[in-house]
Protein backbone atom coordinates (compact mmCIF):
# COMPACT_ATOMS: atom_id res chain seq x y z
CA UNK A 1 0.00 0.00 0.00
CA UNK A 2 1.54 3.52 -1.47
CA UNK A 3 0.79 6.75 0.22
CA UNK A 4 1.81 10.04 -1.32
CA UNK A 5 1.40 13.45 0.26
CA UNK A 6 1.99 16.25 -1.81
CA UNK A 7 1.50 20.50 -1.67
CA UNK A 8 1.04 22.12 -4.51
CA UNK A 9 3.02 24.98 -2.41
CA UNK A 10 5.74 24.99 -0.33
CA UNK A 11 5.77 25.04 3.10
CA UNK A 12 2.08 23.94 3.64
CA UNK A 13 3.42 21.06 5.95
CA UNK A 14 3.36 18.15 3.67
CA UNK A 15 6.88 16.59 4.79
CA UNK A 16 5.52 17.03 8.78
CA UNK A 17 2.38 15.34 7.79
CA UNK A 18 4.08 12.55 5.95
CA UNK A 19 6.22 11.96 9.02
CA UNK A 20 3.22 12.03 11.56
CA UNK A 21 1.79 9.10 9.09
CA UNK A 22 4.47 7.53 9.57
CA UNK A 23 4.44 7.69 13.04
CA UNK A 24 0.62 6.62 13.66
CA UNK A 25 1.56 3.49 11.52
CA UNK A 26 4.17 2.97 13.99
CA UNK A 27 2.30 3.21 16.78
CA UNK A 28 -0.90 1.01 15.32
CA UNK A 29 1.20 -0.98 15.33
CA UNK A 30 1.40 -2.62 12.11
CA UNK A 31 3.03 -5.61 11.37
CA UNK A 32 6.70 -5.26 10.18
CA UNK A 33 6.42 -1.37 11.60
CA UNK A 34 6.24 0.58 7.66
CA UNK A 35 8.47 2.86 5.24
CA UNK A 36 8.89 6.41 4.99
CA UNK A 37 9.75 7.51 1.29
CA UNK A 38 11.45 10.68 1.15
CA UNK A 39 11.47 12.36 -2.39
CA UNK A 40 11.83 15.73 -0.84
CA UNK A 41 14.58 15.96 1.68
CA UNK A 42 13.50 16.86 4.56
CA UNK A 43 12.85 13.54 6.94
CA UNK A 44 16.46 13.17 7.84
CA UNK A 45 15.87 16.49 9.65
CA UNK A 46 12.57 15.96 11.04
CA UNK A 47 13.95 12.26 12.78
CA UNK A 48 16.84 13.88 14.12
CA UNK A 49 19.83 11.89 11.93
CA UNK A 50 23.18 13.94 12.02
CA UNK A 51 23.39 14.66 8.41
CA UNK A 52 21.51 13.14 5.11
CA UNK A 53 22.34 9.82 4.00
CA UNK A 54 24.01 10.18 0.43
CA UNK A 55 22.82 7.61 -1.28
CA UNK A 56 18.98 7.57 -1.73
CA UNK A 57 15.72 7.36 -4.43
CA UNK A 58 16.93 9.87 -6.77
CA UNK A 59 20.11 7.94 -7.15
CA UNK A 60 17.74 5.01 -7.90
CA UNK A 61 15.56 7.00 -9.90
CA UNK A 62 18.54 8.38 -11.97
CA UNK A 63 19.80 4.52 -12.95
CA UNK A 64 16.24 3.00 -13.48
CA UNK A 65 15.15 0.91 -15.17
CA UNK A 66 18.88 -0.79 -14.87
CA UNK A 67 19.04 -1.37 -10.98
CA UNK A 68 16.57 -3.98 -9.26
CA UNK A 69 13.69 -3.09 -7.06
CA UNK A 70 15.53 -4.83 -4.45
CA UNK A 71 18.34 -2.24 -4.43
CA UNK A 72 15.77 -0.14 -2.61
CA UNK A 73 16.14 -2.47 0.42
CA UNK A 74 19.87 -1.34 0.96
CA UNK A 75 18.60 2.26 0.86
CA UNK A 76 16.91 1.96 4.26
CA UNK A 77 17.59 3.00 7.48
CA UNK A 78 15.87 2.75 10.44
CA UNK A 79 14.86 6.52 12.27
CA UNK A 80 12.78 5.00 15.21
CA UNK A 81 10.94 1.88 15.66
CA UNK A 82 9.22 0.50 13.44
CA UNK A 83 9.97 2.65 10.83
CA UNK A 84 12.02 2.54 8.58
CA UNK A 85 13.61 6.02 5.92
CA UNK A 86 14.25 5.32 1.98
CA UNK A 87 16.24 8.94 2.18
CA UNK A 88 16.18 11.46 -1.21
CA UNK A 89 19.19 11.23 -1.70
CA UNK A 90 21.38 13.14 -4.41
CA UNK A 91 18.73 15.27 -5.89
CA UNK A 92 20.77 15.62 -8.68
CA UNK A 93 20.95 12.54 -9.90
CA UNK A 94 17.08 12.59 -10.72
CA UNK A 95 17.03 15.35 -12.86
CA UNK A 96 15.63 14.61 -16.06
CA UNK A 97 14.05 11.75 -15.27
CA UNK A 98 10.84 10.65 -17.16
CA UNK A 99 7.31 9.49 -15.64
CA UNK A 100 7.77 6.04 -16.31
CA UNK A 101 10.72 6.00 -13.66
CA UNK A 102 8.33 7.55 -11.29
CA UNK A 103 5.51 5.18 -11.98
CA UNK A 104 8.09 1.95 -11.56
CA UNK A 105 9.60 3.34 -8.69
CA UNK A 106 5.98 3.90 -7.40
CA UNK A 107 5.13 0.20 -8.29
CA UNK A 108 7.89 -1.32 -6.32
CA UNK A 109 7.00 1.31 -2.92
CA UNK A 110 3.27 0.01 -3.71
CA UNK A 111 4.10 -3.91 -3.57
CA UNK A 112 6.38 -3.89 -0.69
CA UNK A 113 5.14 -5.99 2.56
CA UNK A 114 4.32 -3.06 4.67
CA UNK A 115 2.91 0.05 3.94
CA UNK A 116 4.68 3.22 2.47
CA UNK A 117 4.24 6.66 3.07
CA UNK A 118 5.95 8.96 0.71
CA UNK A 119 6.89 12.48 1.20
CA UNK A 120 6.69 13.74 -2.58
CA UNK A 121 6.58 17.47 -1.96
CA UNK A 122 5.64 19.81 -4.66
CA UNK A 123 5.58 16.97 -7.23
CA UNK A 124 6.83 19.41 -10.08
CA UNK A 125 9.25 16.75 -11.06
CA UNK A 126 7.72 14.31 -14.13
CA UNK A 127 8.98 11.46 -11.86
CA UNK A 128 7.48 12.69 -8.57
CA UNK A 129 4.13 13.45 -10.40
CA UNK A 130 4.46 9.43 -11.07
CA UNK A 131 4.78 8.30 -7.87
CA UNK A 132 2.07 10.30 -6.83
CA UNK A 133 -0.18 9.00 -9.83
CA UNK A 134 0.44 5.29 -9.55
CA UNK A 135 0.03 5.94 -5.72
CA UNK A 136 -2.82 3.31 -3.98
CA UNK A 137 -3.87 6.94 -2.53
CA UNK A 138 -2.78 11.02 -2.95
CA UNK A 139 -3.49 13.50 -0.75
CA UNK A 140 -2.95 17.19 -1.23
CA UNK A 141 -2.18 19.18 1.90
CA UNK A 142 -2.71 22.51 1.83
CA UNK A 143 -2.88 25.80 4.32
CA UNK A 144 -6.01 28.11 3.63
CA UNK A 145 -4.05 30.35 1.32
CA UNK A 146 -5.20 31.94 -2.06
CA UNK A 147 -2.21 30.72 -3.83
CA UNK A 148 -1.83 27.56 -2.60
CA UNK A 149 -5.83 26.60 -3.75
CA UNK A 150 -5.13 28.34 -6.75
CA UNK A 151 -2.00 26.30 -7.69
CA UNK A 152 -3.82 23.16 -6.47
CA UNK A 153 -7.12 23.88 -8.81
CA UNK A 154 -4.30 24.59 -12.03
CA UNK A 155 -2.52 20.83 -10.86
CA UNK A 156 -3.26 17.49 -13.12
CA UNK A 157 -2.83 15.66 -9.96
CA UNK A 158 -6.01 17.01 -8.13
CA UNK A 159 -8.90 15.20 -9.90
CA UNK A 160 -7.44 12.05 -8.49
CA UNK A 161 -6.83 12.76 -5.23
CA UNK A 162 -8.85 11.13 -2.08
CA UNK A 163 -8.30 14.45 -0.36
CA UNK A 164 -7.46 17.28 1.30
CA UNK A 165 -5.60 17.76 4.44
CA UNK A 166 -5.96 21.20 5.58
CA UNK A 167 -3.34 22.69 8.03
CA UNK A 168 -4.79 25.10 10.09
CA UNK A 169 -2.91 28.38 11.51
CA UNK A 170 -4.65 31.35 12.80
CA UNK A 171 -5.24 34.48 10.86
CA UNK A 172 -6.50 32.58 7.87
CA UNK A 173 -9.49 34.13 5.92
CA UNK A 174 -10.03 30.74 4.55
CA UNK A 175 -11.71 27.94 6.16
CA UNK A 176 -12.36 23.79 5.49
CA UNK A 177 -15.23 24.84 3.60
CA UNK A 178 -13.39 27.28 1.16
CA UNK A 179 -10.95 24.88 0.69
CA UNK A 180 -13.49 22.00 0.08
CA UNK A 181 -15.73 24.09 -2.13
CA UNK A 182 -12.55 25.26 -4.46
CA UNK A 183 -11.10 22.12 -4.31
CA UNK A 184 -13.90 19.70 -4.81
CA UNK A 185 -12.43 17.15 -2.64
CA UNK A 186 -13.59 15.47 0.87
CA UNK A 187 -11.64 16.99 3.64
CA UNK A 188 -9.77 14.18 5.27
CA UNK A 189 -8.02 15.85 7.97
CA UNK A 190 -7.80 19.47 9.69
CA UNK A 191 -4.39 19.65 11.59
CA UNK A 192 -3.98 22.55 14.21
CA UNK A 193 -0.38 24.48 13.42
CA UNK A 194 0.72 24.77 17.04
CA UNK A 195 4.33 25.66 18.60
CA UNK A 196 4.83 22.23 20.16
CA UNK A 197 4.78 20.14 16.87
CA UNK A 198 7.42 22.94 15.32
CA UNK A 199 9.49 22.76 18.44
CA UNK A 200 9.50 19.26 18.19
CA UNK A 201 10.78 19.12 14.34
CA UNK A 202 13.27 21.65 15.33
CA UNK A 203 14.49 20.02 18.02
CA UNK A 204 14.46 16.24 15.82
CA UNK A 205 12.33 14.32 18.25
CA UNK A 206 9.33 14.56 16.37
CA UNK A 207 9.28 10.82 16.66
CA UNK A 208 8.59 10.61 20.31
CA UNK A 209 6.53 13.58 20.88
CA UNK A 210 5.27 15.15 17.46
CA UNK A 211 3.64 17.90 19.70
CA UNK A 212 -0.38 18.09 20.15
CA UNK A 213 -3.26 17.92 18.05
CA UNK A 214 -1.56 15.90 15.31
CA UNK A 215 -1.40 12.45 15.43
CA UNK A 216 -5.41 12.27 16.44
CA UNK A 217 -6.65 13.54 13.22
CA UNK A 218 -3.85 11.99 11.28
CA UNK A 219 -4.74 8.40 12.66
CA UNK A 220 -8.42 9.31 11.68
CA UNK A 221 -7.21 9.93 8.25
CA UNK A 222 -5.41 6.78 7.97
CA UNK A 223 -8.80 4.42 9.36
CA UNK A 224 -10.64 5.84 6.58
CA UNK A 225 -8.00 5.14 4.27
CA UNK A 226 -7.84 1.26 5.25
CA UNK A 227 -4.23 1.66 6.47
CA UNK A 228 -4.87 1.18 9.84
CA UNK A 229 -7.47 -1.07 11.06
CA UNK A 230 -10.53 0.10 12.23
CA UNK A 231 -11.12 0.25 16.82
CA UNK A 232 -12.74 -2.87 17.43
CA UNK A 233 -16.10 -1.82 18.07
CA UNK A 234 -16.75 0.29 15.19
CA UNK A 235 -18.17 -0.51 12.09
CA UNK A 236 -15.44 -2.12 9.39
Amino acid sequence: MLLALWSPKGGSGTSVLAAACAVALARAPIPGGCRLADLDGDQPAIFGLPKDPPTGLADWIGLAPHVPTDALDRLATEVAPGIVLLPRGDAIAAQGAAADAGAALAVALRDAPVPTVADVGLADALWARGVVEVADHSVVVVRGCYLALRRAVQSPLLEAAAGVVLVEEPGRSLGAREVTDVLGRPLLARIPLRASTARSVDAGVFASRPGDGVLGPVSSMLRGLGLIPRRSGRAA
